[in-house]
């Protein structure tokens, strides 16, 4: 029975420090037998989150995407330190969002960029 006991034991969470920000960060083991690294005291409502980025923590202490559509209202989850972190690119959570950003940056500079050169009253005979 020692052994089981040994297998059923609450994982223990380290702290690390982020290799780009130095700030600490949360290792965390997952149900697929790895590592991910979460902002340490964070937990945001699941419905604020994307799904394939809300972290629950299992009873164990193993953390688990939660990706149920929509989400209890009032269930929380975790987040990955490189969501948070300042020394990382954001990645692209929404990618029509993006694309959407992109085109309004487009049309902002339309506005301001200066209005094309006005054709000439009379035409010069070309032929």
């Amino acid at each position: 029975m020692g052994a089981v006991d040994d297998g059923l034991r609450r994982l223990q969470v380290g702290q690390y420090a982020c290799p780009r920000c130095r700030l600490p960060q949360d290792r965390v083991a997952t149900l697929e037998q790895d590592w991910v690294l979460l902002e340490p005291g964070v937990e945001v409502l699941a419905h604020l989150v994307p799904a394939e980025h809300r972290w629950i923590t299992l009873s164990d202490g193993r953390v688990t995407v939660y990706g149920v559509c929509p989400p209890d209202g009032s269930q929380r989850c975790r987040i990955e330190h490189r969501l948070t972190c300042s020394k990382q690119p954001l990645p692209d959570l929404w990618p029509w969002l993006t694309a959407l950003r992109a085109e309004n940056a487009r049309a902002a500079q339309r506005r301001t960029d200066p209005e094309p050169p006005r054709p000439p009253q009379a035409w010069p005979d070309a032929g």
